[in-house]
């Protein structure tokens, strides 16, 4: 987020707040990029990426004159597409969704009988195509509010404070939920990286 917030020294923030066309066509410049990435990641879908990417600055248009400053400009963008994101997931699952409350019961993740560590795979076979596909299939699978913590921390690389204002949750909250997002995602690609390890080699069929 660093860059993001030296790109904010150079908005003028009270001709954003006037509705400077010219401005905020700068601002848009500076950060469409990250925040279809960021619908990109949180959806897999290149065309609701970029719905999610026009309703933000849709939205940060007609609310600037109200943006407090408070937060970080960065800050409330990512704020404003990542509820958007789970606006549609939550629009696609027809079920209510709140980060204000406590995780389910059945959302709590029991653990694994085994988890395999695969530190020792060749970094090639981590970054190849076909892991970061089986990755992104596996951050799908998580819950909208474990997905969201993890694409922002880890992914997005917020810190757990800039997260916190993003969702609205305490930092002990987030730090809760990113450690079940990175569980759940070891134990849903065990089974991957374990066939790779035996078929390199690194591990005995069974082992995993």
């Amino acid at each position: 987020m660093d860059r993001e917030k030296r790109k904010e020294e150079d908005f003028s923030l009270p001709r954003l707040r006037a509705g400077d066309r010219a401005e905020f066509a700068r601002l848009v410049d500076a950060y469409s990029g990250v925040i279809y990435r960021l619908g990109l990641k949180m959806l897999d879908d290149p065309q609701d990426a970029e719905d999610i990417l026009q309703e933000t600055f849709i939205k940060a248009y007609r609310y600037l004159k109200d943006f407090d400053g408070r937060s970080s400009l960065s800050t409330w963008l990512y704020r404003i597409a990542t509820n958007e994101a789970l606006m549609l997931i939550r629009k696609r699952k027809n079920v209510p969704l709140s980060f204000d409350e406590a995780l389910d019961p059945d959302q709590e993740i029991e653990k694994p009988l085994q988890i395999l560590d695969w530190c020792c795979m060749p970094e090639k076979e981590l970054m190849s195509a076909e892991a970061r596909l089986y990755m992104q299939q596996a951050v799908e699978q998580l819950s909208p509010g474990l997905r969201a913590v993890f694409v922002l921390r880890d992914i997005e690389g917020l810190s757990t404070e800039e997260t916190s204002r993003v969702l609205n949750l305490s930092e002990s909250a987030v730090k809760t939920r990113l450690s079940r997002a990175r569980m759940r995602l070891r134990e849903l690609l065990t089974a991957y990286f374990g066939e790779r390890m035996s078929a390199l080699g690194l591990v005995e069929p069974g082992d995993d």
